[in-house]
């Protein structure tokens, strides 16, 4: 068994020398964000004076906090950002016993940012939503907003262009009115569109530089359109990503699912409990999750608030909702 880089004593409370302030800061959160969670997820208090970590309570909620502390050692110990996703998915290991699966998940980084920054799954499902895209030509990701379903397959669809699996990347989402006109934007129809695909640009901008994407869309190696300039295509070679899929007809679904060429991968993500559809107008996405989900070859990963890794308030703000839409 390995020995723990850093000294455990038990005096008044249990108290943890943390290996560098790096760690430290790391363990703590923005804000104490971290420790405060972890307070709130064991019961224990946790206050942190410079490396030095004291942890009190009752003795069982001392060892959780504890053990919470030490499962998360992985990513702390080198300085790299805790979430409260890390958090519940330690929390989660603990509970079912899948503390090797955990240390799995959190030594698995999928890549690095242009800022350096170490991207991984941070939940379970997570995981198993990567290993389908990688595996599978077509996959579905559906939950809830924040849960990481575009910005994971963005992730591994640029890894796998970098590495030349593919010849080109196709992001692509319906350009559905949620509450604004198109009409009303400025500039041309391309123009009109953009807004609609900015979270799309984003994701890519992560991982490649920016003044270079002009010059791959030119080439046509990416391509973020609107889901209507997918009409009467066959994508081959390609890894294609449809966004926002629950504000697809039927039709359009139908349409984008046959586009899939030779030697290719498409990944559909959506929130069936979003759509911006007229009121009588059913959900594309609802309807394929119907018609194809004893299709051979394909994989569903459905995603819950639970699976939520933006701010901890949106984790709360999906659960509200979650429990008031019952």
């Amino acid at each position: 068994m390995v020995r723990p880089k850093y000294k455990i004593t038990m005096v008044d409370a249990l108290k943890i020398e943390l290996p560098n302030i790096p760690s430290a800061i790391a363990l703590a959160g923005d804000g104490e964000e971290n420790l405060k969670f972890l307070s709130r997820q064991t019961g224990a208090n946790l206050v942190l004076r410079g490396q030095e970590l004291l942890i009190s309570g009752t003795e069982k909620q001392i060892d959780l906090a504890a053990k919470l502390v030490r499962s998360l050692e992985v990513i702390w110990i080198k300085g790299n950002t805790i979430s409260s996703a890390d958090i519940l998915t330690a929390r989660q290991a603990l509970d079912s016993d899948r503390q090797g699966e955990l240390q799995d998940l959190q030594r698995d980084v999928l890549a690095r940012s242009r800022r350096g920054e170490e991207i991984r799954a941070k939940t379970f499902r997570q995981r198993q939503y990567i290993d389908a895209i990688r595996k599978r030509d077509l996959t579905f990701g559906v939950g809830p907003a924040g849960t990481g379903k575009t910005y994971l397959a963005v992730v591994v669809a640029v890894q796998a262009l970098l590495a030349n699996q593919f010849e080109k990347l196709i992001l692509t989402r319906p350009a559905v009115e949620a509450g604004e006109r198109l009409g009303f934007l400025p500039g041309d129809l391309q123009q009109k569109v953009n807004p609609y695909l900015r979270p799309l640009y984003d994701a890519i901008y992560e991982f490649i530089d920016p003044e270079k994407v002009p010059n791959l869309m030119e080439r046509g190696v990416i391509e973020v359109a609107p889901l209507a300039y997918m009409r009467g295509r066959t994508l081959n070679n390609a890894f294609v990503i449809v966004d926002e899929a629950q504000n697809t007809t039927p039709g359009q679904m139908k349409m984008v699912l046959t586009r899939l060429g030779f030697r290719s991968k498409m990944v559909i993500t959506g929130d069936i409990t979003q759509t911006d559809l007229p009121l009588n107008q059913p959900s594309g996405l609802t309807i394929a999750l119907q018609i194809l989900k004893h299709v051979e070859g394909i994989a569903f990963c459905e995603f819950s608030q639970k699976d939520v890794v933006r701010h901890a308030l949106v984790q709360r703000i999906v659960a509200a909702y979650e429990q008031y839409e019952k």
